[in-house]
């Protein structure tokens, strides 16, 4: 059986405040390597982004790249992991 593919992403969100230029380039449907090389200098010059949304700061990267992309992003490494469980305890009497 073939599958088609649709061209939506089935990888983690990546997190804008850690990602290379090339993990830009795969994770952001509309951002090739110029535009990922953007992001990352921008970054480097100015500091962290605050907010997904912050991203149309760089030029070159607009609202709709943004909103297309949104499920894909992420500040941080908390939002998407499951939290950990705690060290079971065993206390037979």
């Amino acid at each position: 059986m073939l599958v088609a593919a649709t061209g939506l992403a089935t990888a983690a969100p990546i997190d804008i405040n850690s990602a290379s230029a090339a993990d830009f380039a795969k994770a952001i449907k509309g951002v090739g390597d110029a535009k990922a090389a953007a992001i990352v200098e921008y970054r480097s010059k100015n500091g962290p982004f605050k907010s997904v949304d912050d991203l149309a700061k760089v030029p070159g990267i607009g609202p709709k790249t943004i909103e297309t992309n949104r499920e894909n992003l992420r500040i941080g490494g908390e939002s998407s992991a499951a939290p950990a469980a705690a060290p079971a305890t065993n206390k037979a009497n």
